[in-house]
């Protein structure tokens, strides 16, 4: 079999449920529903760390948390260090033409970690801007682009409309659509396309910041939501158990409320952002039929995290409720696979980590002992509907403590490690997550199994998560398990949660 080109697409920060295909009730995603009938979509799809780093990690690596090290949110970490085999390593080894457009999000940013070249574009990144004192050519391939263009000033940027990378605020693009970022990427996939080798078979990793804020979409696709109806948050009988972490009133907070009319504007802004993905990603299929790369090309879209936009006065990413932690996960086009599995919706619980072995299982290469994640490959193929796992442990370092969660796709166990809090969501009939079973004293034993599976999950971490088989609150807070710590000391420089995620 000659080997298939491969395209991994990878947004940030939307949410499983805003497809189209997937019944959002306002959601357009005709394009992205398209490329779900040419394959296999995933609706159980999870991010098991979901903010940017550590999700990336995933990602590069296939690698679970436990094993990658990464359960918070650092910047200034050398990955080539700490994760040295990835998936993108292993097609250049076998041969491809590797190359990354858009978000690396990786230190230092211009390491390329087995891409043969990477035109890069993070977004707002706190810690480059830092370091680099604005000096964008070090760590941005976009804005010294959007500096020729003309009628631009020499001193543009992505910054220039105000709004901050982290809030709620929206508003419409203040320049062009054709130098908006999102845009900027999808032309540079397509130039691409025409430069690479003719002789290999290609691995891109097409990378979109958005619909990460800024929220600041063309006009055109701010104003297609402005007129859904007005927004009302999903609340549940559980909120309190946070309300120390809440700020109201302030617009870049992770938990507080803000008034209605502002969250209606966000949404129109983080939906208006996906329709222009949307429309990107078709002109890179139309791409794919112009050079006759279609029926070779096997596509994979997904995102690192998702956004809770309102849902429990949350907002942004890192914990444990579906709008956070549940991804799109799409893998069309594989030329392995018959006709007759196309379209498939299959509800297996999988998680980025499952990505690079399936992608280098339809390639046909073999998938390093690093990788703990597991291929998809056969259920792509229609060869079977066996599940790869029966439970996926997912966590994040927030709000001063540990964020631990266990799901089967139908039922979620979510422990706090700071006081213990717990909380336990029937997903088949509370997707969204209104009702906390585990303050029913109905459900006392089923809270216990899953505290069983909890422990079992954690019983032999460093933290100390776990003492005569209780899960004990309280333990010292680590973003980095030790056997990654031990690899890079030291550390050039860490993070704080107020930085960018």
């Amino acid at each position: 079999m000659t080997q298939p080109n491969v395209i991994l697409i990878c947004v940030d920060e939307w949410r499983g449920d805003c497809l189209s295909a997937d019944g959002h009730p306002y959601v357009e995603t005709p394009h992205l529903d398209e490329l779900a009938r040419n394959g296999v979509r995933f609706s159980k799809g999870y991010s098991a760390t979901p903010t940017c780093v550590p999700a990336r990690v995933a990602l590069f690596t296939g690698q679970s948390q436990e094993r990658h090290g990464r359960v918070g949110y650092n910047d200034g970490v050398p990955f080539h260090e700490a994760h040295p085999v990835t998936v993108q390593g292993e097609f250049r080894k076998a041969g491809y033409h590797t190359q990354a457009i858009g978000k690396m999000h990786v230190w230092p940013e211009r390491s390329r970690l087995g891409f043969d070249d990477v035109i890069l574009h993070d977004g707002y990144l706190h810690h480059s801007r830092r370091e680099h004192k604005q000096q964008f050519a070090m760590f941005d391939d976009y804005v010294p682009w959007l500096r020729r263009q003309p009628g631009v000033s020499p001193d543009a940027e992505y910054f220039d409309h105000g709004v901050n990378c982290n809030s709620v605020v929206a508003r419409p693009w203040d320049k062009p659509e054709n130098l908006h970022p999102t845009h900027w990427i999808g032309t540079q996939a397509i130039e691409w396309m025409q430069r690479r080798d003719p002789v290999k078979p290609f691995f891109l990793y097409l990378s979109f910041h958005r619909p990460h804020p800024p929220y600041d979409p063309p006009s055109w696709a701010f104003e297609q939501y402005l007129n859904i109806p007005a927004y009302k948050p999903v609340e549940g009988n559980w909120e309190h158990h946070w309300d120390e972490h809440r700020q109201d009133g302030d617009y870049q907070a992770s938990n507080g409320r803000l008034p209605d009319h502002v969250v209606h504007r966000a949404r129109a802004g983080y939906y208006g952002l996906m329709a222009q993905i949307d429309l990107q990603i078709n002109r890179i299929k139309e791409s794919l039929l112009d050079f006759g790369l279609h029926q070779d090309t096997v596509i994979a879209f997904t995102s690192d995290h998702g956004e809770m936009m309102g849902d429990h006065h949350m907002f942004r990413k890192a914990v444990p409720y579906e709008g956070s932690a549940r991804i799109p996960f799409i893998i069309a086009n594989a030329p392995s696979a018959p006709v007759a599995a196309r379209g498939a919706v299959l509800d297996h619980v999988v998680e980025l980590r499952d990505i690079m072995p399936t992608l280098l299982d339809l390639a046909g290469l073999p998938i390093p002992d690093s990788v703990d994640g597991k291929s998809l490959a056969h259920l792509v193929e229609g060869q079977g509907d066996e599940p790869v796992r029966d439970l996926l442990h997912g966590e994040h370092v927030y709000w001063g403590q540990n964020l631990h969660w266990l799901t089967d796709g139908r039922h979620k166990y979510i422990w706090g490690s700071g006081k213990g809090t717990e909380q336990l969501f029937n997903l088949d009939d509370d997707p969204d997550e209104r009702t906390n079973l585990a303050d029913d004293d109905a459900y006392a034993g089923e809270v216990q199994r899953w505290r069983q599976l909890m422990v079992d999950a954690l019983r032999n971490r460093e933290e100390g998560y776990v003492v005569d088989d209780v899960l004990v609150p309280g333990a010292p807070v680590v973003t980095m398990l030790r056997h990654v710590r031990e690899r890079l000391q030291p550390i050039s420089s860490g993070s704080a949660e107020h930085q960018k995620t």
